[in-house]
């Protein structure tokens, strides 16, 4: 795969010509009340000199609320309660700027929307409908700790494309086919120089060295569900939880859900929203039975399913990729950095 540059100067005319290729617009990341999001704009809104976006960016392919049925809930009516799929083909798009942490999560959600046993087609339609160009993280956040994960700053799996600043210009690495098909066909890219890519490598490495905050996780895999299960540290950890669900709602790679009808004069919906196993309701029983009855079984969870039961059943694939955010976001400080040290010690 090659490499190119693209002097910020001609980011506009990038974007614009490849406008045409992609019905469904070019997102990017944009401020919008206060917060960093990626979102269809101009392409002089699209900014370059942020460290993440404020949520992670999965309702790209996982909305928090989606459509996925329709019906006719009329008592005696014709085609009563008779479900029709609603869900039309994306179109294609292109996403700018999406960091190699997201872009590692959108990896590990394939291992579970998308493999051998079943594909989810309301994830999968999305995802190869979208070309991922990735920014690179020359200076990552403080909470941020993706190298202890099987990722990093300039990590480039799940993305097609990756661009590293260069201070007055852009180096653009093709990764995969679609994005050699994409920076084949856009304006305003010249072939990259070997000091170009030499100093793409250093900044590689000095953004790597300031992520000195490293994790331990090797006995976590040795040791047996139970045995982690029934640690003592739990205790601790859910006095100071308020199972509010902040952690899981701005996390990458959580994927709970929860489907719905919903009926209005005569007309049903089946919508599938995003829940969380924070809450007491995910796993309450028609029967009034909840095998998860307290806070601390329901902490617990959380940390037992991303760092021991998807490594176990995901061939290794961690749930979590460092992005910091529910370290950054949790109204009681709780660090999942600190969880895992414990479930290691």
């Amino acid at each position: 795969m090659a490499s190119y540059i693209l002097k910020k100067s001609d980011l506009a005319e990038f974007v614009e010509s490849l406008a045409g290729e992609f019905p469904a617009g070019v997102l990017g990341p944009v401020l919008k009340d206060g917060k960093m999001v990626l979102a269809a704009a101009a392409p002089e809104e699209f900014r370059l000199d942020f460290q993440n976006t404020t949520l992670s960016p999965k309702d790209l392919f996982f909305p928090q609320s989606e459509k996925m049925l329709e019906f006719d809930a009329t008592p005696g009516g014709e085609g009563a309660f008779i479900l029709e799929d609603v869900k039309e083909k994306p179109q294609r798009r292109l996403v700018l700027g999406i960091r190699p942490c997201d872009a590692k999560a959108f990896a590990v959600l394939d291992t579970i929307f998308t493999n051998d046993q079943y594909r989810d087609p309301y994830w999968a339609d999305k995802r190869e409908a979208t070309t991922l160009i990735g920014l690179a993280c020359n200076d990552p956040c403080a909470t941020c700790f993706c190298t202890s994960v099987d990722t990093g700053p300039f990590y480039e799996e799940g993305l097609d494309a990756l661009a590293v600043d260069l201070g007055d210009k852009l180096l653009l690495k093709s990764l995969t086919p679609k994005g050699e098909e994409v920076l084949n066909k856009a304006k305003g890219l010249a072939p990259a120089k070997a000091e170009d890519e030499a100093r793409a490598q250093e900044l590689q490495q000095q953004a790597e060295a300031t992520i000195t905050d490293k994790l331990e996780k090797d006995n976590i895999e040795k040791r047996s569900v139970m045995e982690l299960f029934e640690a003592p540290h739990w205790d601790e950890v859910q006095e100071r939880c308020l199972n509010c669900g902040v952690c899981t709602f701005v996390c990458p790679t959580c994927h709970c859900f929860d489907i719905q009808d919903e009926v209005q004069s005569g007309k049903g919906v089946r919508l599938r929203n995003w829940d969380y196993c924070m809450s007491w309701l995910f796993t309450q029983h028609g029967s009034g039975h909840n095998p998860r009855p307290d806070k601390k079984s329901r902490v617990r969870q959380r940390f037992m399913h991303k760092f021991k039961y998807i490594p176990m059943k995901r061939g290794g694939a961690i749930g979590c990729v460092g992005c910091g955010r529910c370290v950054t976001l949790c109204p009681v400080n709780i660090d999942v950095r600190d969880v895992v040290r414990e479930m290691n010690a």
